[in-house]
């Protein structure tokens, strides 16, 4: 004899305690988008790493090239990205209160803390632009990118070498720095000073750029620069994304909407989002800042 389990479709997705582990339809929903977008992020580090462990000895130091501080002169190593970083990392705290807020019924509570959330999401999104529009921009120094050719080192010995990018030891110009395969004689640096004939060698073989695009890149391997656009432009895209909802349930509950349904799960629903950006923003400055 056998026995048919008849299931309400009405209760069974409603969000009440009859649904898949007492969470609701939309909840549930938001945790699948964000794991199959961390194993998006996941391959693109993943990627990351792999080609900065091929070219690691003509790759970039983060540490080296994002220097700049509003309004502030000199060098500042990831002065400016660790504030960022904390900017975010606050915003994330923020939507935790307005969260709590939500359960306790708060309006005003949640509107104060969802103000702040945006604020600090457009800090965010903000100072990425101007991140990104000082490393397409460049340093006085410039560089110089190598085409097909060979040049004479130094010690004597003969190099074929292509699309690899020579960095002014200083302004100038009277030497340059290449990148190079091997580590130097000192043990101490992987860049071999080029002066004399292989400098002039190595001028007559390539061509001056300035900043970082997706073919060209001042600062080391042109992939870099391909890396940190995609990547950080992927994250910045979602961060974008946050703030536009986190603004849109901000006029909600302004409006009084979740007050008169009774509950703030959109709010949690947004901050579960919210919470995700924040986490992969630390994945994402620690392998590609910081490592």
């Amino acid at each position: 004899m056998s026995h048919t389990a008849v299931v309400d479709s009405k209760t069974a997705w409603a969000g009440d305690n009859n649904s898949p582990f007492g969470a609701g339809y939309g909840k549930l929903m938001m945790w699948f988008f964000l794991m199959s977008d961390a194993l998006s992020f996941t391959g693109f580090l993943a990627a990351y790493g792999f080609y900065r462990h091929s070219y690691g000895d003509i790759w970039p130091s983060a540490e080296n090239v994002f220097t700049h501080f509003p309004f502030m002169h000199g060098h500042h190593p990831l002065l400016y990205v660790a504030l960022m970083t904390f900017i975010l990392i606050m915003s994330s705290v923020t939507m935790v209160l307005a969260v709590e807020a939500g359960h306790r019924m708060d309006k005003k509570g949640v509107i104060k803390w969802m103000f702040w959330t945006i604020v600090g999401g457009l800090i965010f999104v903000g100072s990425q632009a101007w991140e990104w529009y000082h490393f397409i921009h460049g340093t006085e120094l410039g560089a110089i990118e190598l085409g097909i050719g060979t040049y004479t080192l130094p010690d004597g010995t003969v190099e074929h070498t292509q699309g690899i990018i020579a960095r002014w030891a200083d302004e100038s110009k009277q030497a340059l720095l290449l990148p190079w395969r091997e580590v130097a004689t000192d043990n101490t640096s992987a860049y071999l000073q080029l002066t004399g004939q292989a400098m002039q060698d190595a001028v007559a073989g390539g061509h001056e750029v300035y900043g970082a695009n997706l073919t060209h890149n001042e600062y080391g391997h042109p992939l870099f620069g391909d890396f940190f656009f995609f990547i950080t432009g992927f994250h910045g895209t979602h961060v974008f994304s946050g703030v536009v909802l986190n603004f849109i349930i901000f006029v909600n509950v302004i409006m009084g909407t979740y007050q008169k349904r009774g509950h703030y799960e959109m709010v949690e629903k947004v901050g579960l989002y919210w919470h995700f950006v924040d986490l992969v923003w630390v994945f994402v400055f620690t392998f590609f800042y910081l490592v």
